[in-house]
């Protein structure tokens, strides 16, 4: 008869401190503190400044047309525009023109900035996508991730975000 490890109880704890390690070393470079920026304008030609969303807190999404998880995520993100202010990067997706093709055969309904070159999203210490970053109300980045995040998730940092002091 096979006795069942007592060791057994360390596998999840051990696992989780690994995924969570990972996902700290992961973006361990993304900005902090003031958010920068985008310097840049929208497709439909619409400025954007930090000013523009104070008072609320806000998501700034990084995305591309050739990331599959983007695509996976997309729902999400946009499920929180009805909400809170939500600004989408275009990281090396194309031209304009493509870009355009794109957003409207994708049915893609936040504004979109392209960064073609990659200038804003180095700008955020970006070294892939799909990335979040929530900022608060006053234009700090309270929360910065990369890669698949839910929209429980999302929306549990953005409050955290709004009533954090």
């Amino acid at each position: 008869m096979k006795r069942p490890l007592k060791s057994g109880w360390l596998f999840w704890p051990a696992l989780l401190v690994i995924f969570l390690a990972a996902q700290a070393w992961k973006d361990r470079g993304l900005v902090q503190g003031r958010a920068p920026p985008l310097g840049t304008r929208a497709l439909d030609g619409a400025g954007f400044a930090w000013d523009d969303v104070a008072g609320r807190p806000a998501v700034l999404y990084f995305w591309a047309t050739w990331c599959p998880i983007c695509r996976a995520i997309r729902s999400n993100v946009e499920a929180l525009a009805a909400d809170y202010p939500v600004i989408s990067v275009a990281l090396q997706s194309g031209s304009d023109s493509v870009l355009r093709h794109y957003v409207r055969r994708e049915g893609f309904t936040l504004p979109v900035f392209p960064d073609p070159e990659g200038t804003i999203a180095a700008r955020f210490g970006l070294q892939g996508v799909p990335a979040i970053f929530i900022v608060d109300a006053g234009g700090t980045v309270r929360y910065a991730m990369t890669g698949y995040t839910s929209e429980l998730g999302l929306r549990v940092r953005l409050w955290l975000a709004a009533h954090r002091a």
